[in-house]
């Protein structure tokens, strides 16, 4: 594998640890949040549910920017105003100002997602094997470091403003010069010229398709759903699980922040190991098994006695969600390999349809009813996975022992284009 290919690798893991330490910054801090600008818990899902809205009209609006731009430039200047807003979300003191900092986040982070996923899938494609699991462990492992953060903000009674700006100061530059070694289309580094990166992008997709063609969204549409019920799974964990340890099963503040961290802690687990479930068994049967084990958390959440047991139940929502998501984008880069930005683009929209039904759903059930009747709700739909499971089996190109793809076929023949 060339030196190029390694550096983008490794730079576009590190955006998604970014990412993955200010998104957990952020949603782990929800309940301090809530009281330092008085949202009442009628509103907040409204806040609550404007960011997936913002990010999806941030993912169409990168649909269009990739075709005249680079993915890797979207991501170059999307994840600085992320950090930024992030920072912005604490320097408030009205509403109003929360409301802006919290809509900058959002549009910023739909350009981030689509484009983050645009390169992992186009890098995957170029080894010939799974690595997107890899890249979701590496967002796993800063949802950990940002949700530990967190957890010493609420310990040592620290202000969001100070949680927040030494994490900001410190990766905001970071990012900025990784950002130098990624690569587009699975061989064209930033710098690289426009004929290496058609060279890549025909090494990638044009043995199966010619050329870019179109996306259809009726085969596009399986794939779609199972990203918003992974997703209705994820956002009730990101949004409700400080709330629920905290007002339901009668947990600290201080302790309330731990599902997300055990949350991440086995997703990165699950996902470390991922790739090689899906080389060894392929991407059906991995995803198959992680909406079972997703059901069974959310049963464990339900009937939890205590905060323990909850616990216990976040741990199995972390293990089984984790595969689901990394394999749909993956899925839709084998559907459309001539045009899987686009798909990625779309599909990626639905991650945020996930958020927009799953957090009021759950706080408009819960308030309606109460929270663990509203925790069985993603139960079943994350079931409702195993209906379209086959839809991740796309022929010819699936990914480890038995389905891979010769590397030789899409890594010599891109390096060429180095």
């Amino acid at each position: 594998m060339t030196d190029v290919l390694r550096r983008g690798r490794a730079s576009l893991a590190f955006s998604f640890f970014a990412q993955g330490v200010a998104f957990a910054l952020l949603v782990t801090r929800i309940p301090a949040i809530q009281d330092r600008y008085g949202i009442s818990d009628a509103l907040l899902p409204a806040f609550l549910a404007a960011v997936p809205v913002l990010a999806g009209v941030g993912s169409v609006a990168t649909e269009q920017l990739v075709k005249r731009i680079p993915p890797s430039r979207v991501l170059r200047w999307s994840q600085p105003v992320v950090l930024l807003a992030l920072l912005g979300v604490a320097a408030g003191d009205h509403v109003a100002e929360v409301a802006v900092a919290l809509g900058v986040f959002g549009l910023a982070v739909g350009a981030l997602d689509a484009s983050m996923n645009m390169l992992g899938v186009s890098l995957q494609r170029t080894y010939g094997r799974s690595i997107m699991l890899g890249f979701h462990a590496v967002y796993s492992l800063g949802g950990i470091v940002g949700a530990s953060l967190a957890w010493a903000g609420a310990h040592w009674h620290l202000s969001l403003f100070v949680s927040y700006l030494p994490v900001v100061v410190v990766l905001l530059p970071a990012v900025l010069v990784g950002s130098r070694w990624y690569v587009d289309n699975g061989g064209g580094a930033v710098g690289a010229g426009a004929s290496g990166v058609k060279e890549a992008g025909d090494a990638a997709g044009g043995k199966e398709t010619g050329e870019a063609g179109p996306v259809v969204f009726k085969l596009l549409l399986p794939l779609c759903l199972v990203m918003t019920f992974a997703y209705i799974g994820d956002s009730t964990v990101s949004n409700w699980s400080a709330k629920y340890l905290q007002d339901v099963l009668g947990s600290s503040e201080q302790l309330a922040t731990v599902p997300y961290n055990v949350y991440m802690v086995t997703t990165l687990v699950g996902r470390a190991i991922g790739d090689f479930g899906v080389r060894r068994f392929g991407a059906v049967a991995v995803v198959r098994v992680g909406a079972v084990v997703a059901a069974l958390g959310f049963g464990a959440v339900a009937a939890a006695p205590g905060a323990w047991v909850g616990m216990l139940g976040f741990t199995l929502l972390g293990l089984g969600l984790c595969v689901i998501v990394p394999q749909t984008f993956a899925a839709a880069g084998r559907l459309f390999p001539g045009a899987s930005d686009t798909a990625i683009a779309r599909l990626n929209i639905f991650n945020y349809v996930g958020f927009l039904v799953g957090s009021p759903l759950v706080g408009a059930l819960g308030d309606l009813w109460n929270y663990r009747v509203a925790m069985l709700v993603p139960m079943v739909l994350v079931l409702l996975t195993l209906r379209y499971a086959r839809s991740f089996d796309v022929e010819p190109d699936r990914y480890g022992g038995g389905h891979e793809r010769p590397r030789t076929a899409d890594v010599g023949r891109g390096s060429n284009g180095l």
